[in-house]
């Protein structure tokens, strides 16, 4: 075991700190560009509107069909193609393209979000703050940042973001910024105030190369349910909205007209979790292989080793009843979103308050 290096704790510390900071700063910005691109949608709206009545006004009652194809063809520059997400096209916003946005298949338009833009670069920022911070701590402690909870929610933390920045190069998933950020900040907050750990050696138990291998997986596997949390949330906030507007109610969410329609992000979020379910498969596998090479036994009905059951068996009936059963919609939302507070409760109320062989809170 290597010395403990208490000064690159501390550097660690100050970066964490730092990187708390940029992310506040990204997440004004994210939420800035939500802001202003609803009010220029609204504006758009108005002035969509004024140009179809003058249009209308124009066209005589006997142009017949001709008159309402042509009506037709003007609805359809506002709203936009079903499946995508609700942008007017430049050939109504003109300059105003501002408040364009990624169609239902989360691409890229050809936009000009400056808010977005800096947003997204102080997150890189950040993100390679984060990562000096996790680096540092893992020289500090002369092993890997992840033998607490301290140190979980730290990393788990740095690759949520950097797994949210990864499928930015191919999805435009600028609409989650502020959710994913600001959970973010939260769990590097949670870390700081609740579970600040100082830079120590690790239990006897865990001083294998099993750490490595079942701890990453785990982490990564969060950071991936993390997201899809944040697009559930989303898609019952969308859900509830596009009902109201098809019910005639007026459109009290104008933001979220820069996110795509539930659907496609019950789809987006149904392919993150299957992935993240294959590897939260892995971390029960990994897991039961090191509690038997550091215990004796496979499987000892452990508090912990029963909840990281109870993850794994309610993301296997969401994954099952959406892609079988039909469970679609507000229910396969709701069950993603009851599986990632299993996985919050496993790892606060479960690591604090159940004594076991997994107490290794470091608090």
């Amino acid at each position: 075991m290597f010395p403990i290096n208490e000064t690159m704790g501390q550097y660690s510390e100050l970066f964490m700190l730092l990187a708390a900071g940029t992310y506040t700063v990204a997440f004004i910005a994210f939420a800035w560009d939500l802001a202003k691109s609803s009010k220029t949608l609204r504006a758009v709206d108005l002035k969509a509107a004024e140009l179809s009545g003058a249009a209308t006004a124009r066209i005589p009652v006997s142009a017949g069909v001709g008159a309402s194809a042509a009506v037709d063809r003007a609805d359809s520059d506002v709203s936009g193609p079903v499946g995508r997400a609700e942008r007017p096209t430049s050939s109504v916003t003109g300059s105003q393209g501002a408040g364009q946005t990624a169609d239902g298949g989360m691409r890229y338009g050809a936009e000009r979000r400056v808010p977005a833009r800096v947003a997204v670069a102080v997150t890189v920022l950040g993100a390679a703050i984060h990562a000096a911070g996790v680096i540092t701590r893992a020289l500090g402690a002369g092993r890997v940042p992840w033998g607490n909870m301290y140190e979980f929610l730290t990393t788990g933390a740095f690759v949520a973001v950097a797994v949210f920045l990864l499928v930015l190069i191919r999805r435009d998933l600028r609409f989650l910024g502020t959710f994913v950020i600001g959970l973010a900040i939260i769990m590097l907050v949670a870390a700081s105030v609740a579970y600040w750990t100082p830079v120590g050696h690790l239990v006897p138990a865990l001083q294998s190369y099993w750490l490595i291998i079942h701890v990453s997986i785990a982490v990564l596997s969060s950071a991936l349910f993390t997201l899809t949390f944040a697009m559930s949330a989303l898609q019952l906030v969308q859900s509830h909205r596009q009902k109201t507007i098809a019910a005639g109610g007026a459109d009290k969410l104008g933001f979220m007209r820069l996110v795509p329609n539930a659907l496609s992000l019950e789809n987006l979020s149904y392919r993150i979790n299957a992935i993240a379910f294959v590897g939260w498969t892995f971390t029960l596998m990994f897991g039961a292989i090191w509690a038997e090479k550091a215990w004796g036994r496979f499987w000892g009905w452990d508090t912990k080793e029963v909840w990281t059951f109870v993850i794994w068996v309610v993301y296997a009936g969401y994954l099952h009843a959406r892609a079988t059963r039909g469970w679609t919609g507000t229910r396969a939302a709701w069950l993603s979103i009851v599986g990632y507070l299993c996985v919050v409760f496993n790892f606060t109320i479960v690591n604090q308050f159940f004594n076991g062989l997994h107490s290794y809170s470091g608090l």
